[in-house]
């Protein structure tokens, strides 16, 4: 076969990886968003599910993060075991069912258990897709093509406005849930059928014959690792505790912590805090289409600088322009003005999140990388229970929007004190710029 015709297949399958990451995660985006958007219904209507406090609405959009946790752990420990493509197709089966289970609930309870339930596919799959693109990365651009892929959760929460704007009132709250279920009609047969298992996984496991065929058949080289290991040969969560890896892990898990605090904390409470201070459903929807937007385009300018010097000196400049934005929300802008602030805080919250990922996913080696990942995705989702949480205390005592911004932006410098503590990978020298050169067979 030429060089030209498997560089063709490489591309075409590095392309089909990475759009179909993007759009699995876009449904997360679309989960995190389309709950804050029809809390104000639920909380206003009791007749929907039944009656809802704020403090009580904080704690349910804390059900699904819960799951988030426990699918990402569970996805961490099979995913460094059983491959990258099973997990990704199980669980993106199993997000879709569990979102139109959600749209048929009848009470609080019923609803809590469906959001846990969507939460463990949701943590399946941002779990599975960093550790699967970092390994089909080209080189140098690891922190990149992650952006790209992560980005696709800001995109997700893009189209939530968008549909509630638009559709709400033609499909209600319970339409808006049942779009979840798209996955398993359009995305998962495309990728039964283009979605490939990562070669370095297969080497990992020492699988090379396989290794071989599937490199062959989608155009990709057969890549080494390094010779001498650190951590010794321990595989998955195992690895994240020796001794090479404690550290860093305890520290990428500790930043996740906080970018998903700041990420679900505003997410779930922007537009009721913007209802409180004056602005009407459209305005607060519109509050949320720029946030996610500044996060988009923000995250994948600061992924392009993280492959040029490093992904950790952009995250701490990331988390400090959070900071600076949310200690801004409570002040009287103009409205323009305000727009502008709030897609700094998407850049600093969501757009930092979505760097964190690309960071670990390039941090950790082939038979550690789904458990690195899904630590951070795991624990930091404890983050993502705290931030609604936070959020519904605060707006239940009647201390506003103010005292929330302002705690967040406290977490936001805190975390980038955090990131500065990050040594270099145990494996490889140099800054964090992205994945490993593969070297042909």
């Amino acid at each position: 076969m030429s060089e030209s015709e498997l560089e063709r297949r490489r591309r075409r399958t590095v392309s089909w990886v990475v759009a179909l990451s993007a759009i699995t995660l876009a449904f997360d985006g679309y989960d995190l968003v389309i709950y804050g958007a029809v809390l104000p219904i639920l909380l206003a209507d009791s007749s929907q599910l039944g009656p809802l406090d704020p403090a009580h609405a904080g704690t349910l959009g804390s059900y699904a993060l819960v799951g988030v946790l426990v699918g990402a752990l569970v996805a961490g420990s099979l995913g460094d075991w059983i491959g990258r493509r099973k997990i990704m197709l199980i669980n993106l089966a199993w997000f879709s069912l569990c979102m139109g289970a959600t749209a048929m609930t009848t009470s609080v309870s019923a609803f809590a258990v469906g959001r846990f339930a969507t939460g463990i596919g949701v943590g399946a799959l941002v779990a599975t897709v960093g550790p699967l693109v970092a390994e089909f990365a080209p080189a140098g651009r690891g922190n990149r093509y992650n952006a790209i892929v992560y980005s696709g959760v800001p995109v997700g929460g893009v189209l939530a406005s968008l549909v509630t704007i638009f559709l709400e009132d033609a499909v209600g709250w319970r339409g808006l849930f049942w779009i979840g279920v798209l996955p398993i009609v359009l995305v998962v047969p495309v990728a039964v059928a283009k979605l490939p298992e990562s070669v370095k996984w297969l080497q990992a496991r020492g699988r090379d014959g396989r290794a071989r065929a599937v490199a062959h058949r989608i155009g990709l080289p057969l890549v080494s690792e390094e010779a001498v290991p650190a951590g010794g040969n321990s595989v998955g969560f195992a690895a994240l505790a020796s001794r090479s890896f404690a550290w860093p892990t305890l520290v990428l898990g500790t930043m996740s912590f906080a970018g998903l605090l700041l990420t679900y904390g505003l997410n779930t409470w922007l537009p009721k805090i913007m209802s409180d201070n004056g602005y009407g459903k459209s305005y607060s929807l519109t509050f949320l289409l720029v946030l996610n937007l500044g996060a988009v385009v923000g995250g994948l300018f600061a992924s392009g600088w993280a492959d040029r010097v490093g992904a950790k000196s952009v995250v701490v400049v990331t988390f400090l322009v959070a900071a600076l934005s949310l200690a801004l929300f409570p002040l009287k802008l103009p409205f323009v003005a305000l727009l502008g602030i709030i897609a700094l805080a998407g850049i600093g919250t969501i757009g930092t999140q979505v760097l964190i990922y690309g960071m670990v996913s390039n941090y950790y080696p082939t038979r550690a990388r789904a458990a690195g990942v899904a630590w951070c995705a795991g624990f930091g989702r404890l983050g993502g229970i705290a931030g609604p949480v936070i959020g519904g205390f605060l707006v239940g005592a009647g201390a506003g929007g103010t005292t929330a911004f302002y705690v967040f932006a406290v977490v936001a410098v805190l975390a980038a004190l955090a990131t500065s503590l990050v040594p270099p990978p145990p494996e490889r020298a140099g800054p964090l710029v992205g994945a490993a050169a593969p070297v042909p067979a």
